[in-house]
């Protein structure tokens, strides 16, 4: 496996990112820790200090079509920009009945009757986004979402988690943490 795609996230006492909330949509919580860093690559031990450490790995993008791919290609932006000082990891897992599907159920499910694609356009450029794959390396949650936005967008934030949460898809959710985070200095 191309190590290059791993990053770990580690809840603990120092980082660039000061936890602002770690809050259950549903399901069990995680500790509420001091900080959040985000390393490339694969921790495989929880560092001194750390309350907690996700890992996951990018990956193709899944559940979409070529327009839609070039849509999404078209207005997004990269993480790292200079406005934006606030960011949101969501780790999610969904239940075995989601996993018990085919692929072209879930994403008739994901697009066709939840729009999850559609619903976030609506919020590009302003909210960038990078999701990890957590499931196949035995990992807590199944994907972990990293989400970057100016100060300014956090009602838009709250509004495209509110769509989401909405839709059919996240019937499928066992459990989820919404971490805000804030850059540090």
């Amino acid at each position: 496996m191309d190590h290059s795609r791993f990053f770990s996230f580690v809840g603990g006492q120092a980082g660039p990112w000061r936890v602002q909330s770690v809050r259950p949509w549903r399901g069990e919580t995680l500790e509420t820790p001091a900080a959040l860093d985000v390393y490339p690559g694969n921790l495989t031990a929880l560092p001194a200090d750390a309350n907690w450490l996700l890992r996951g790995v990018t990956s193709n993008q899944r559940y979409v079509n070529r327009g839609e791919q070039a849509a999404l290609m078209a207005v997004q932006q990269g993480l790292g920009r200079a406005d934006s000082t606030c960011a949101a990891l969501i780790p999610i897992r969904k239940n075995a009945a989601w996993w018990a599907l085919t692929q072209e159920e879930r994403r008739e499910i994901f697009e066709e009757r939840s729009a999850h694609i559609a619903i976030g356009l609506r919020y590009l450029p302003a909210i960038a986004r990078r999701l990890h794959h957590s499931r196949d390396l035995g990992e807590p949650f199944d994907f972990l979402t990293w989400f970057e936005f100016a100060t300014g967008d956090a009602a838009a934030f709250d509004d495209l988690l509110a769509a989401l949460r909405a839709t059919e898809e996240w019937s499928y959710v066992e459990r989820e943490v919404d971490i805000r985070l804030t850059r540090a200095g």
